[in-house]
This record gives structure tokens, sequence and C-alpha cells, in this order.
């Protein structure tokens, strides 16, 4: 769910990406400061600009962008980064401040209301990752603003209703803040806008009836917030719209059937709220619909045949509902576009992987929790495959060759079925970054699993709760290894110090297995690693000091000794960490006697 997540997040924000550049260009166009023979011939800026300008750089208390430092001398039309003027009057007309997405770059300070003065302005772009405080209300003073973007910063308290005395505003953004507070009505005035992105702030309340106003509106984005209430039935009024982001809110009711009258959205995404009823029969008339995402949410019935319509429909995620059979036969003929496909964890009984799905040429497949049998399928198109997710079915026999083909595959979850396989012969598509085959009844040498298995890409396995043996194999250099889950099998032997040498490891779970020997020091070189689970085995000796870097840890049900090293974070916690074993002692457990602490 959260690769699904993040690559609608990132689906998302390559159409926001878009739509920005796409204004952006236009506007450009229609400026008379950009061309290559007016470049040079700015005329120096109005003073009363550069003033407003060296004031919001003074409220600017760390700027690693570099943006700032050229802000220095008197030409702000010309050798001042992110500032545009009019090449006629000198008057600052664009103010594009972006942080870099790498991390590392950022302004942090506030927004000065000195920026109301920038009488003439029509881009604010300030995008600043720790820029704080309040939205200034003087910014509803700037009557020629048409973008503004205040995205991915820390600004807090809530968005100023006076936004609505901007009649000429087409884009406004305020992703990515701390924005509470409801949406302002006032916003509705705004006759002129083509985007509204409010997402990933605490917004409460629900969406004001005086949206339905925005009749140019395309793309509303309002997702990851606290928002409630019913999906207005005007959305069907918009005729313009695109886009829209309702996901990870707390709306309730049922979708309203207006929303099929939406000849151009191409994409609909309502994920993790309440919503409840049936998708409206009529959605099949979305010809343009490219995107179909409701899943976390209430809703029931089956699943509209009308689906099968779409022939741009490229993603369908209906996963997590109470979608219950038939499936319609009709979709084995329909949405020849189809790439991706969730139908996980509804009230569809498939018995088997359809024949439409397995023969059709997709990139990924995942029918988590939808009462499939027997044998792994066999995928005519297997090569296609970027990720699937069969987990949580009743799927037996080997697994065989199944990865074979599977030459593009990334990520693979078979986990909680009945699969019975000897993994030493498993071989896993060399690009594979994700394997989660827990809860089946594996068995076979984990050594020679990792020898064949673990390379520059694989990140994430998880083999718990198997039945596997052997020993844990020495570790190459190289590996790329964020998480090995092998809890609840049968692995012994040691903890090899070679484990060392994976040196992104994040979570290290060995719980529950016949491993002894000492815990080796040299895991304290695994800067990256906070999760350690090494509880219920058969380890000795004491516990590391170097271990600094854990946010949580299980040493519980071993035979270790001596004193608990006192300092964080092992002093913090909880006793059952340290609990069932040969003679630890010290806080949290009761403190050492004399000959405890010369062990």
């Amino acid at each position: 769910m959260d690769l699904l997540k993040s690559k609608m997040r990132e689906h998302g924000r390559i159409l926001h990406l878009l739509f920005i550049l796409a204004v952006s260009f236009h506007f450009l166009l229609d400026s008379p400061g950009v061309s290559a023979e007016t470049e040079s011939a700015y005329p120096t800026c109005a003073a009363s600009d550069r003033a407003t300008l060296l004031s919001f750089k003074s409220s600017i208390l760390r700027d690693t962008t570099g943006f700032l430092s050229t802000w220095v001398g008197e030409d702000c039309c010309g050798a001042w980064e992110g500032i545009q003027c009019d090449t006629k009057t000198g008057r600052v007309i664009v103010l594009q401040l972006q942080a870099g997405s790498d991390g590392t770059s950022f302004m942090k300070g506030v927004l000065s209301p000195s920026l109301g003065n920038l009488e003439f302005l029509q881009v604010m772009l300030i995008s600043g990752k720790q820029i704080m405080g309040p939205i200034p209300e003087s910014i509803s003073k700037l009557s020629s603003l048409t973008q503004l973007y205040l995205e991915d910063n820390m600004l807090g308290g809530s968005i100023p209703s006076s936004l609505g005395k901007l009649t000429l505003l087409e884009a406004l953004s305020l992703s990515g803040n701390r924005l509470g507070g409801v949406v302002p009505p006032e916003l509705g005035s705004l006759k002129n806008l083509v985007q509204i992105n409010l997402g990933k702030n605490v917004l409460t309340g629900g969406i004001p009836s005086t949206l339905g106003k925005l009749r140019r509106l395309e793309s509303l984005d309002l997702c990851s917030n606290s928002l409630s209430g019913h999906i207005p039935d005007f959305f069907g009024e918009l005729k313009n719209l695109k886009y829209i982001d309702l996901s990870d809110n707390e709306f309730s009711g049922s979708l309203p059937n207006s929303i099929s009258n939406l000849p151009y959205i191409h994409s609909l995404i309502l994920n993790n709220n309440h919503l409840t009823g049936e998708l409206p029969r009529q959605i099949g008339n979305l010809r343009s619909l490219c995107t179909l995402s409701v899943s976390q949410n209430l809703l029931t019935g089956t699943i509209p045949d009308s689906l099968s319509r779409l022939p741009n429909l490229w993603h369908l995620n209906l996963s997590r509902n109470g979608f219950s059979d038939p499936l319609p036969a009709s979709l084995a003929q329909g949405m020849p576009s189809l790439l991706r496909i969730d139908l996980s964890y509804n009230n569809l009984h498939l018995g088997s992987v359809p024949a439409w799905i397995a023969n059709r040429e997709l990139r990924d497949v995942h029918l988590a929790g939808c009462r499939i049998e027997g044998p792994l399928p066999h995928f005519s198109n297997a090569s296609s495959l970027n990720s699937i997710d069969l987990s949580d079915n009743s799927l037996t026999g080997q697994i065989g060759n199944f990865f074979v083909s599977m030459t593009s595959l990334d990520t693979a979850k078979l986990s909680n079925n009945m699969l019975e396989s000897d993994v030493s012969g498993i071989i896993l598509p060399s690009g594979l970054s994700l394997i989660d085959m827990h809860s089946n009844r594996l068995y076979g040498s984990i050594s020679a699993f990792i020898t064949n298995n673990i390379g520059k890409f694989l990140e994430i396995v998880n083999l718990s709760w198997n039945r596997i043996e052997g020993t844990l194999p020495e570790f190459r250099q190289g590996s790329n290894l964020r998480s090995l889950d092998l809890c609840s099998n049968r692995i012994a032997g040691t903890i090899p110090n070679s484990m060392s040498n994976l040196v992104n490891l994040r979570r290290l779970d060995i719980s529950r297995n016949n491993i002894q020997g000492n815990i080796p020091a040299n895991l304290g070189q695994l800067q990256s690693l906070e999760w350690l689970d090494v509880s219920t085995n058969r380890l000795g000796g004491n516990i590391p000091k170097t271990l600094g870097s854990l946010r949580h840890a299980n040493f519980r049900s071993n035979y270790l000794c001596g004193q608990i090293p006192q300092k964080r974070p092992f002093n913090v916690f909880p006793a059952a960490a340290y609990a069932h074993n040969q003679c630890l002692c010290g806080a949290p457990l009761p403190s050492c006697s004399r000959t405890e602490l010369q062990r």
C-alpha cells in the first residue's frame, strides 16, 4: 500500500509540476521582459521594489540555496536571482525562489508583510522548505497576481480569507505546509482560478459551496488534510475539471452521480476516506479518465461493468473496500489502456487470477486477499510486470520458475499463502528491490538464498515465519539491503562479523531462531541501523555498547549477561526488551551486583 500511495503521490506531483510549467510558459510568452533582444535592456528596478525585496531578505535567517547572496547592488532586475522585471517599467513582476528537492538547500525564516508592496507582481513562487509563520494578509494587496505558490514550507495559521480579493489569480498552491482552519469560502470569488492545491496541511471542515462558482477550474487537490462532509454535487457542474485529489481525508457519504458528467477528467483520486455506497454506474461516461483510485473506503456492491467503456483508463485501484462478486465479464474486453490494477482486500472470491488479467501486458497486478487458490498463475507477458502482490490468498505448490521471465520486476509480495518451496533454488530477478514471502511453508538453506540473490538492487527481504534452516552466510560489500526479516525460522549458527558490510541496513529481525554465539560489536558500524530484534535465540555474552543508533531493540529470551550499557538508547528501552536472559542487570533492570559488574 505504501508503494502504491507513493506512486500515486509521484503521479500527482508530476501533473502538478507540468501545470506550473504550462502556466509559466504561457506567462513567459506574454511577458515583455524575456526576449533575447530585451534581456540586456532591463532598466534599473524601482527603488520601492528593491527596498521591499531587501526587507524580505532580512526576514530570512538562513539561506543555503544561494539565491539571496546575489541580492546585492542596485540592479535587482538584471542581477538578482529569482527576480524578473518588466523591461519597460522596471517594476518587479516575478519573484521565484524554489529550494532544491535534494533536501540540503533551504531558506529559513518568515514571509515579510512587506511583500504586499510589490504592487505589479504577477507571479510569486516561494518554496523554501523552512519558511514559517503565517501567510501575511498584505499579500491580498497584490492585485496583479496571477500565480501564488507558497508550497512545501512550514507556514502555519489559517489561509487568509482576504486572498479572495486577488481576482486575477489563476493558480493557488499552498500545499505541504501546516495551515489549519477551514477552506475560505472567499476563494469562490476567484473566477479565473484554474488550479487550487491546498493538499498536505491540517485543514478541517467541508468543501465550501462557493467553489461551485469556479467554472474555469481544472485541478483541485485537497489531499492529506482532515476535511470532512460529503463530496459536493456541484463538482459535476465544473466541466473543465481534469484532476481531483481528495485522498487521505475524512469525507463520507456516497460519490455523487454528477461526477460522471466531467468530460475532461483524467484523474479521480479519493483514497483513504469514509465513502460509502456504490460506485456510480455512469462512471463509464468518463471517457477521458486515466486514473481511478478509491482504495481504503467503505464502498460496496459490485464493480460497475461500465468501467469496460473507459478507453484511456490505465490505473484502476479499488482495493480495501467491500466490493463483492461477480467480477463483470465485460472487463475482459474493455479498458484497452490498462497498465495497473489493484482489487486487493475486498469481498471478492476470484478462485484464480482471471485470464484477462494474466494474459494482458500489465505493469502492476495487485490481487492480495482475493481468495485465490491453487498454484501460482502464469503471466503471458511476465516481462512487463513491475510489481505483483498475491499475498493473503491460499496459493499452494512450488515457486519453481515463477520469477524467471519477470525481468522488469521491482516488487514481489507472496506472503501469507501455503507455498512450499526450497528457497535455495529460488532465483530472483536481478533488478528486484523488494521480496516478501513471509508466512508460507518455505524451507531450505538461507545461506544459499542470500548468496544467490542479495546484490546491489535488493533492498527489502522478508522471509519470516517459514521453515528455513541453515546458517547466515558471509555478507559481501556493495549490498544495498535496508531491511532483513528472518524471524520465526530454524536458522542456526552465529551472526557473522561480515554483517557489518550491510552499510545501508536499517532494520534487522532474526528473532525466534536458534542463533548462538555473541552479538558482534562491529554491528555498531551500521550507522543507519534503527531496528534490531534478536530475541528468543541462544545468544550469549554482553550487549555491545557500540549499538548507539538504535530506536527499537529487543534482546529478550537469550543467554545474555553483564551490565546493560548505561547510556541512551539502551537505558530508555523497556525492561521487557531485556527480560528472560541469564544475568543482565542495570537500568531498566535492577542494578548490578559487584559480581555481575565483574563479568
